[in-house]
């Protein structure tokens, strides 16, 4: 039984770290966008998306290591 809950805990937390990963990633292609860098340039900040991918990717991946 307690084999069962570490197994799934281990799978769980690499599940959680691609996952991270991926929308970290995937933040990383949207900010190279074009939409992205007009709006990088004119508000001189990242857009809201890209900021949501990458705040989202760290805490998955965060979760996923400490899980």
């Amino acid at each position: 039984m307690a084999n069962d809950s570490r197994s799934s805990r281990k799978i769980l937390s690499f599940l959680l770290i691609v996952f991270g990963i991926a929308l970290l990633f995937q933040g990383y292609q949207l900010s190279d966008s074009v939409e992205s860098q007009v709006t990088e340039a004119v508000t001189g900040s990242a857009s809201d998306e890209v900021i949501m991918y990458y705040v989202s990717g760290v805490i998955s991946l965060i979760a996923g290591i400490l899980l």
